[in-house]
């Protein structure tokens, strides 16, 4: 239980730490920031193409994650999450990309970020919803960026 509220407390306290953070990027952090800001872009496209595999290696093994009032969660139900919904032929989904922040703490970095996801299904219109949360990566051991612990809410209601 203990464990749960401060994988909770994360995200929190990594924006924290970034507000009081200079807002000038040092050359390192530049270079990391352009690598998770592809990685972001990578996996839209990944999803936009139903390629599951691809779109799972954006999260690290030890991923969990909170998405508004439902269980935590993690990897593994991350990643069936997301061949159930890309291999649904009766429904199309996509998602478009706004990042507001990006703040690089060494291997350590905290993304302030919009996903708009429209969802398509045979003759009905379209529905759409903007997706706001905090992403957390680590730099993992192959230098690749990975979300580690993330929290999100959609502005439906």
């Amino acid at each position: 239980m203990m464990q749960q509220r401060l994988t909770a407390l994360l995200p929190a306290a990594m924006l924290m730490l970034a507000l009081a953070s200079p807002l000038s990027a040092e050359p390192d952090d530049a270079a990391a920031q352009a690598a998770i800001r592809a990685r972001l872009m990578q996996w839209t496209g990944d999803f936009n193409a139903a390629k599951v595999p691809e779109a799972c290696d954006l999260f690290a093994s030890d991923l969990r994650y909170d998405y508004r009032g439902l269980p935590e969660r993690n990897y593994q139900d991350m990643c069936a999450g997301l061949r159930r919904v890309l291999t649904d032929p009766a429904k199309h989904y996509s998602y478009g990309l706004a990042i507001k922040d990006i703040f690089v703490f060494g291997d350590m970095a905290a993304v302030r970020l919009v996903w708009t996801l429209t969802l398509t299904g045979a003759g009905a219109q379209p529905k759409v919803s903007h997706e706001h949360g905090i992403d957390v990566f680590h730099r993992q051991p192959d230098d690749a960026w990975r979300i580690i612990r993330f929290v999100a809410y959609d502005d439906a209601d």
